[in-house]
């Protein structure tokens, strides 16, 4: 991926080694049991691990997440930063900068102004508009105070336990979160979220989230279309990184390497072949309207 001599963002916030306990806006993120069991709670926690989930769905009430070690990383409790750190900040703010870029554009042509989000970076656990988090939650996106958070040594779970290496794979899961805040400035997400409340089963609700995400995923490939379209970013094998971090974080994927079964009414993020769909539908089209996940019936 072409991204050194990039602009670099001005939304970063680096808190590394600050450390977060403190106020939240809404209290600690929890995962809600839902009837799902140890097996769906180690599911939801893989699930988040790779791109985040949606605090506002966290923060529905519950039990707090499974306190045990199992499924749990060191991430955010490395030695003290290192060169490679110090590049690793340079890239995700090149790839914020080119998101920005992007979407700026989009919403001109939309006739709307695109409202930058803020990037935070942290290490171990950080406070946010939506509550404390830890790193072992992986990137998120608070709709609160529509700021990104990720913990830099997420990405070597990435790299590791998921076998998807590559910056553009890194560059994805960025692209992802942001896309949830563009969800939040057209005022998807608020529209989804009404409707889970209306929804008259858990599966209903979980429906709805497998959209939301699945558009985050082809709002990132959007992403992905113009910067190689007008900024000439992506190398070969770029395009390859990405589908496999798309398809290792299924939830079929996640839940039958968490118990052995796949549950389909509890998905929420959709399986891998939906998931490298729809980030794929977004690379190729560059469009807005081809990334409406809730207006078909083949996902």
């Amino acid at each position: 991926m072409r991204w050194q001599g990039g602009r670099e963002s001005e939304n970063v916030e680096d808190r590394r080694g600050q450390g977060g306990f403190g106020g939240g806006g809404r209290g600690g993120i929890r995962i809600g049991k839902g009837g799902l069991g140890i097996g769906g709670v180690v599911v939801l926690l893989l699930v988040s691990v790779v791109l985040g989930v949606d605090p506002m769905v966290l923060l529905n009430g519950g039990d707090p997440a499974d306190q045990s070690t199992a499924g749990r990383t060191q991430i955010g409790e490395a030695a003290p930063r290192s060169q490679a750190d110090d590049e690793l900040k340079r890239f995700v703010s090149v790839v914020l900068a080119d998101t920005e870029d992007t979407w700026r554009g989009l919403f001109q042509q939309m006739g709307r102004q695109y409202r930058d989000p803020t990037l935070v970076l942290f290490t171990g656990t950080v406070s946010s508009g939506c509550g404390r988090a830890q790193a072992a939650m992986g990137p998120f996106y608070c709709p609160m105070d529509q700021k990104l958070y990720i913990d830099l040594g997420f990405y070597r779970e990435l790299r590791d336990r998921f076998q998807a290496p590559g910056d553009f794979a890194q560059a994805y899961v960025i692209a992802h979160e942001v896309g949830h805040h563009v969800q939040n400035l057209l005022g998807i997400s608020d529209q989804v979220q009404a409707a889970q409340q209306r929804a008259r089963n858990p599966a209903d609700a979980n429906a709805l989230s497998v959209r939301l995400e699945l558009q985050a995923d082809c709002f990132a490939g959007l992403w992905g279309n113009h910067a190689n379209r007008d900024r000439k970013m992506l190398e070969p094998g770029d395009v390859e990184e990405a589908l496999t971090a798309a398809s290792a974080i299924g939830d079929d994927r996640l839940q039958r390497q968490a118990s052995g079964t796949v549950s389909p009414d509890s998905f929420t993020h959709g399986s891998s072949a939906q998931r490298v769909r729809w980030f794929r539908t977004g690379l190729e089209s560059g469009r807005i309207e081809a990334c409406d996940t809730f207006g078909t019936d083949r996902l």
